[in-house]
């Protein structure tokens, strides 16, 4: 991976106990993600930018974080890099809510080094959620990785990533097209209106704003859209609410409860309110899962939408 010099690049300074690995998972599907991975510690991400193409790479460096960005939208993913990193995650107040209980304030003392990142790019989010309602884990992957591969275009720099698919080509394209990746025409439609106004997602100012222009697209609902903008823009309140699995999660580790249900999880997140999506995210990191019961199930997210 030498040989393709970046076009642009700078040196970030995180903060003590930073953890790249996890505070960039949430932008990678998988370890095979043919749009961002982590390789031998660097994570490299091709995007779509207002510029046009790039590819970021950041390399952990002597306690620094060097970020290096390729193809004619370099410039513009290098200027947000410590965003994508999470390195703009605010969290001024956390640790006083978190003190309300004592498993959240542990995880926010262990885990202070995960931070939230925000891309500033909601549609290649889009593309990902839509394909992660109601069904397992292995079959939004399989439909997402098929569906960049058959838009395929080659992201610029030395890994041979993919660009996310253009949001004009998938408006465009009948809805047919996706079953052989294992989508029906609900999620197809669904993606296909939500890339016909991406441009009008893209030019949203926050995160509740770009909230309120997703629910406003059939097929999109609450789960949809937290997991939108909890990337694109770092939203630490947003809760998925409507999946299968956080509820129990959160049931489970603040009460004890091995299941819950979405009124139950909002409840007992209520006092960390603004950062309500952070404790979740904090839960994920740590490995805290509800007791299963009966016979081991694949993991599924099962969102409603």
């Amino acid at each position: 991976m030498t040989g393709t010099p970046p076009t642009a690049s700078r040196v970030l300074h995180p903060p003590a106990g930073y953890r790249l690995a996890a505070s960039v998972r949430a932008l990678t599907f998988s370890p095979y993600d043919p749009c961002a991975r982590i390789v031998a510690g660097t994570f490299w991400f091709a995007t779509r930018t207002p510029d046009g193409p790039a590819t970021l790479a950041l390399h952990p460096e002597a306690g620094d974080l060097r970020a290096e960005g390729y193809g004619p939208g370099a410039g513009w993913v290098v200027e947000r890099a410590d965003a994508i990193a999470g390195l703009r995650d605010d969290v001024t107040g956390f640790a006083a809510l978190a003190a309300a209980h004592p498993l959240v304030a542990r995880l926010a003392r262990e885990y202070r080094g995960v931070r939230m990142p925000a891309t500033g790019l909601v549609f290649p989010r889009v593309l990902r959620a839509i394909f992660e309602q109601k069904v397992t884990g292995k079959e939004a992957y399989r439909a997402y990785a098929a569906t960049v591969r058959h838009f395929r275009e080659p992201a610029p720099g030395p890994l041979p990533l993919l660009l996310p698919p253009e949001p004009a080509a998938v408006a465009a394209t009948p809805y047919w097209v996706f079953h052989p990746f294992g989508v029906e025409q609900r999620r197809a439609e669904t993606l296909r209106r939500a890339a016909a106004v991406a441009d009008r997602l893209e030019r949203c100012v926050d995160a509740a704003e770009a909230t309120r222009r997703l629910r406003a697209v059939p097929g999109i609902g609450p789960w949809t859209a937290a997991e939108v903008v909890r990337v694109a823009y770092g939203d630490p309140d947003a809760v998925s609410v409507g999946d299968y699995h956080v509820p129990n999660t959160v049931a489970w580790a603040l009460a004890g409860e091995p299941r819950g249900d979405d009124a139950r999880m909002l409840a007992l997140l209520e006092p960390f309110r603004g950062h309500r999506g952070r404790v979740c995210v904090l839960l994920e990191a740590a490995g805290v899962q509800a007791p299963k019961y009966g016979p081991r199930a694949p993991i599924r997210s099962f969102a409603r939408f």
